[in-house]
């Protein structure tokens, strides 16, 4: 007890104790040792160990996606405050491109501007609300960028592949105005930033006003206010729903979708576009669904011509931009801005050989005139290099001002008879075997019999004529090419596998996408419609060893000094060098026979190699042909100046029929001569097996009739080196001649050829037996053989049209 100072009361004295430290249980949980452990601490996380501390935690992660989220709102507000909207750039401005022969000389100069801005109320509502159908629906009601078409265009972009659609009409006008074409992350970007600017100071109609104004539409027209003068000889405020919806289309690809120099496919593309623009109209509410019915594709003009592009310059500037816009390195409306400097593989020296070959061998023959005639007939050529796969020469066709469409890269007429060097290449390439199990050689027996149905194939036989139905008997495959015997070349294919054919012409190096290449059985007879340029390009393949490069037409591009990058020229190991050398081989007999269809071509003086082709209904006609230094390749194609309509080439010059070995080949053969003037001669190689001389390969009797004129093996062996021609030269599908008519062109005698020789009607009945060779005969058969109709064993293709 202690004592109160102030009361004097004395107080009990308290005395703290210190408390014991429980320990902390070790039990289960819910006790300590006993029943009562319900106050026990929370037992620690165990520590997490192996694979899954490489796993963040949810806190980790919350903050990582926090960081970037401010990062990305960090980076995005630098970028609105140091990307500045510049000032327009030189589009408005464009320069001119200059076009070079590969010494370095002038073609021409293009790139003049046509534009001619004005105000939103000058355009016609359709015109307006036809471009937004095409291009931004939702344009007055959404921001400066559609984020989800950003980023897929990123990912395009990423990928190489461009970009595919999804920039809203505020992203296109700043790439009009402020920015260039090149499709890279950092220009991207650049657009992304200058539209959010662009979206809040402008308003909606003056940034659509602005697109209308600095889109490209194709013929050197920039805004709507060009282009529709160029299309329709209008003003844009008398657009009417049809002609913008046109006019809309174009925004997508110009020159592809340019109805007016269109191929086929491409117009047909284009009707597919308007039709999408229009029917968008109707859904958004910009037209009714009665108008619609109504609506008819619009009547385009044709394009006006470009002075600087007459002559050939305008086919090679053509041809060119074709090559660029393809193979990605520049599109087409930046292209259109000018600034470029284009080198272009053309020699100088051997462009205007062709072009003076073409005058004196076709047009100083002709006379519209005096022949109505004459005025269909369209020349086109090209020459490559088979060793680089460069473009030395190239003919479109008179003059581009006149006739637009580029002869020699056209793809809608029929090849003919040049597709059997294709045939030849895919029998020997696969070792194809006959019906009865022989091997394909030059020497191998087939059936020449005019309509002969063809055996092994399916559904309805196929039984293609030759040409004026001439029947040629048991012929081999060499006599077959030299003459161009249609039904020994269909039995060839089916031998060979219809689809080996094709696949084996796409690796010669015609496009997969060639109109007309299929496995049919007509393939082998040409009903197929590659370019001029693209059999050059096939026939390169053969002369450079079976190594395909594709044709190329640019050498180098340059924009104020800098090079702009262009695509390698791959080299790609089509076909053996074996099969090569021997289809080459083959083909020298076209030329080296006195009967063979290119028999005018052996006027060059130097080994030549070559096959002839006439189409159905002479509507085309064709040579291409080779040294080992260079490949040429020469068509006329029939063209109602009128209409445009395909028509036959039959009475062009006043011959009666046409064919490959008339006009094309006296244009090559002349062309050659200039071109490889002053050059060494060479010869070909050898195929390892040696020519194609040695006795025939006969069939083996068939088991079962064929419907020839006789089932029974032949007396004797045809012979394989006759002494005379066939009477009429070879086949075409319907009617025309590859290998020309008796009566020569009329031309100077300086530079015609002698007529072919007098060619005997084929014998009516088989002759006598005589005795085999005693020595291989030469490696080229020179007339018509002497075996008899005999049946080769074995037929057969499904029917197809005839090439």
């Amino acid at each position: 007890m202690s004592r109160n100072a102030q009361s004097g009361r004395r107080t009990p004295s308290i005395s703290l104790r210190p408390v014991k430290r429980l320990k902390r249980s070790t039990g289960p949980a819910g006790g300590s040792g006993g029943s009562g452990g319900s106050g026990g601490k929370k037992p620690r996380r165990p520590k997490r160990t192996g694979w899954r501390r490489l796993i963040p935690t949810w806190r980790m992660t919350l903050l990582g996606f926090g960081s970037a989220l401010l990062l990305g709102i960090g980076l995005f507000a630098l970028g609105i405050a140091l990307v500045k909207v510049p000032d327009a750039h030189a589009a408005a401005t464009a320069q001119s491109n200059t076009w070079l022969y590969s010494d370095g000389s002038i073609i021409t100069r293009t790139g003049q501007t046509n534009r001619q801005n004005v105000t939103l109320d000058k355009v016609s509502p359709a015109a307006q609300h036809a471009s937004l159908a095409a291009e931004d629906r939702n344009f007055y009601n959404e921001g400066a960028v559609n984020v989800q078409g950003l980023a897929r265009a990123a990912i395009n972009t990423a990928k190489g592949q461009g970009t595919q659609g999804g920039s809203t009409i505020t992203q296109q006008y700043v790439k009009n105005t402020y920015l260039n074409q090149k499709q890279s992350i950092t220009r991207k970007v650049k657009e992304l930033f200058i539209a959010i600017k662009v979206d809040a100071t402008e308003s909606k109609d003056e940034i659509l006003s602005g697109y209308l104004n600095t889109s490209y539409y194709g013929r050197g027209a920039y805004g709507i206010q060009a282009a529709a003068q160029a299309y329709f000889g209008v003003d844009a405020s008398a657009l009417d729903p049809a002609q913008g919806a046109y006019l809309a289309t174009l925004l997508n690809a110009p020159s592809a979708y340019d109805v007016a120099t269109a191929t086929a496919a491409g117009k047909q593309n284009a009707v597919n576009r308007w039709n999408y623009v229009l029917d968008g109209m109707v859904k958004e509410g910009w037209l009714s669904a009665e108008e619609r019915a109504k609506t008819t594709f619009p009547d385009v003009r044709d394009p006006q011509p470009n002075p600087g592009l007459s002559g050939q310059a305008g086919y090679l500037v053509d041809a060119a931009t074709q090559y660029l816009t393809s193979s990605g390195v520049i599109n087409e409306t930046e292209l259109a801005k000018g600034g470029y400097t284009i080198k272009l593989s053309i020699d100088p020296a051997r462009q205007q050989a062709l072009q003076d070959s073409v005058q004196a061998q076709l047009h100083d023959n002709l006379n519209p005139d005096k022949r109505k005639r004459d005025a269909v007939a369209q020349a086109g050529a090209a020459s490559v290099d088979p060793k680089t796969g460069a473009v030395v020469a190239l003919y479109g066709g008179t003059d581009y001002v006149k006739h637009y469409v580029d002869n020699a890269t056209r793809r809608d007429y029929q090849a003919g008879s040049t597709f059997k060097a294709i045939a030849l290449a895919a029998a020997f390439e696969n070792n194809a075997k006959t019906q009865d199990g022989r091997t394909v050689t030059p020497n191998t027996v087939y059936d020449g019999t005019s309509g002969r149905k063809v055996r092994g194939g399916k559904g309805t036989p196929y039984a293609p004529p030759n040409e004026g139905d001439k029947s040629y008997g048991q012929i081999t495959l060499q006599q077959a090419t030299d003459w161009s015997v249609n039904s020994a070349f269909a039995q060839l294919a089916q031998d060979t596998g219809l689809q080996k054919v094709k696949d084996t012409g796409v690796a010669l190096g015609l496009p997969g996408s060639t109109p007309g290449l299929d496995p049919v059985p007509s393939i082998p007879l040409g009903a197929a419609t590659p370019s001029v340029l693209d059999m050059a390009g096939v026939y390169a393949t053969l002369d450079n060893g079976g190594k395909q490069i594709t044709p190329w037409l640019v050498q180098s591009v340059d924009r104020e000094g800098e090079n702009v990058a262009l695509p390698a020229h791959k080299t790609t190991q089509a076909i053996s060098a074996d099969t090569a050398d021997q289809v080459t081989s083959m083909l020298q007999g076209v030329v080296s026979d006195p009967g063979g269809t290119g028999w005018r071509a052996k006027a060059l003086g130097r080994p030549a190699a070559g096959k002839t082709g006439t189409t159905d209904d002479q509507k085309s006609v064709w040579f291409v042909g080779y040294t080992p230094e260079l490949v040429t390749s020469v068509a006329l194609f029939g063209q109602d100046p009128a209409t445009g309509a395909q028509v036959s080439l039959s009475g062009v010059g006043g011959i009666d029929g046409a064919a490959g070995g008339q006009f094309p080949a006296q244009i090559w053969t002349s062309y050659m001569k200039a071109a490889l003037k002053g050059q060494p001669v060479s010869d070909f190689a050898t195929p390892a097996g040696g020519s194609s001389s040695g006795p025939a390969d006969l069939p083996t009797a068939p088991s079962t009739p064929s419907g020839t004129p006789s089932t029974s093996a032949p007396t004797s062996a045809p012979s394989t080196g006759p002494t005379t021609a066939p009477s009429d030269g070879s086949n075409t599908p319907s009617g025309g001649t590859d290998g020309g008519a008796t009566t020569a062109p009329t031309v100077p005698e300086t530079t015609q050829p002698s007529p072919q020789p007098t060619r005997p009607t084929r014998p009516t009945s088989r002759p006598t037996s005589t005795p085999q060779p005693t020595k291989d005969p030469t490696s080229q058969p020179t007339g018509q053989p002497t075996g008899g109709s005999d049946t080769l064993a074995g037929t057969g293709a499904s029917a197809g049209s005839r090439g």
